[in-house]
């Protein structure tokens, strides 16, 4: 089973997680495909043909992205509204997800004791995510929940980044 990585990081050059994370991925070709939007759509002009192709002939996609304002970068946004066509991945004829394991990878600026009902921010980072389950809940796709890394905005020691990287490969393998 091969899975489409569509990762969505504005400035992955600069980026620690997501750079680290797209960096292992690519290391196994056999099993990952990953696709950087901000580096084939540095213009914003999405093609939508191409990207429903490509979801196609993969088994299992996930959306790797950093979560920051309580979101996800612009161009994920655009790209779902854009590639999630009606009569394509939902509608009476829309069934190109139906079934597809689908799951999410977030960095998290903020510490985990911040996602909690008690919390500074009231909400748990998988309510925060919900928008995105409930997407792939109204396109049929078998919604996998979300791996997460919590407190990117803090320089992460060398072995916590290297142990989200294996635990994010397993997320990833045992969707």
């Amino acid at each position: 089973m091969k899975t489409l990585v569509i990762v969505t990081h504005p400035s992955i050059q600069t980026s620690v997680i997501n750079k680290r994370w797209a960096t292992e991925l690519q290391k196994y070709p056999e099993k990952y495909t990953v696709h950087e939007l901000y580096k084939v759509y540095p213009d914003g002009n999405i093609n939508v043909e191409k990207e429903q192709q490509l979801i196609e002939s993969h088994d299992r996609l996930v959306l790797q992205f950093p979560f920051y304002w309580f979101s996800s970068p612009p161009l994920l946004k655009q790209w779902l509204d854009e590639v999630f066509t009606y009569g394509w991945a939902y509608g009476s004829m829309g069934d190109k997800l139906q079934q597809r394991k689908v799951a999410l990878a977030v960095s998290a600026g903020i510490k985990e004791a911040d996602y909690t009902e008690e919390g500074k921010y009231r909400y748990t980072l998988g309510q925060l995510l919900s928008p995105f389950e409930t997407t792939m809940l109204y396109c049929d796709a078998d919604y996998r929940s979300f791996f997460a890394f919590y407190g990117a905005e803090h320089e992460p020691a060398s072995s916590e980044l290297e142990q989200s990287v294996q635990d994010y490969l397993n997320f990833i393998d045992n969707l």
